[in-house]
């Protein structure tokens, strides 16, 4: 089981480096791997559990905030339409992309990072996806909302990218041009 522990925190090389493909079908280990960030997220967004184990709540977990330079995440989230979304991304890509932006008014958060950092993240608003699952079947999804975000957020953790790397330097609640504020329930 992945505890807080387990997660590198920010300032720790792993986050830097661009993480390597997963090799298909998954060894053992990395699809116990896959399976146990999966689970932190589901735990953690149980309140008994996350209480009992000390964890912080969180929607997406990518292999190198637990130590592992490879290209996988797992992503744990309701989506606009209520239905529920549940995977482990293997070599995940973006395919395809809406011009229009978006970003969260109350910015982001990381579990590699235990500070608040504001300012806001530009993001794609609309997303056409492809990536492998455990079963090693390719998928390809569009996401919009908040699962855009997180699958942006977590494949940006792949490529060696913090979100705050994204946040207006000068100014962190600048205007981002042709984008609107995504509303969180």
């Amino acid at each position: 089981m992945i505890l807080m522990d387990d997660i590198v925190r920010e300032g720790h090389p792993v986050l830097r480096q661009v993480a390597a493909e997963v090799e298909l079908p998954l060894s053992a280990d990395d699809r116990q791997l896959a399976e146990d960030m999966l689970t932190y997220l589901k735990n953690s967004q149980d309140d008994e559990i996350a209480e009992k184990y000390g964890l912080r709540g969180g929607i997406g977990l990518a292999a190198p905030q637990v130590n592992v330079s490879k290209r996988m995440f797992a992503l744990h989230m309701p989506d606009d339409d209520g239905q529920f979304l549940s995977f482990v991304a293997l070599n995940p890509k973006i395919v395809s992309h809406s011009v229009e932006k978006t970003y969260l008014s109350g910015g982001e958060g990381c579990l590699s990072v235990d500070r608040e950092v504001p300012g806001y993240v530009p993001r794609y608003k609309r997303i056409t996806v492809k990536f492998h699952t455990i079963e090693g079947n390719e998928l390809k999804l569009r996401l919009k909302g908040l699962p855009a975000v997180a699958f942006q957020h977590e494949l940006d953790h792949l490529n060696g990218i913090m979100f705050y790397d994204h946040i207006n330097p000068v100014n962190p609640f600048s205007e981002i041009p042709d984008a609107s504020p995504l509303e969180t329930k």
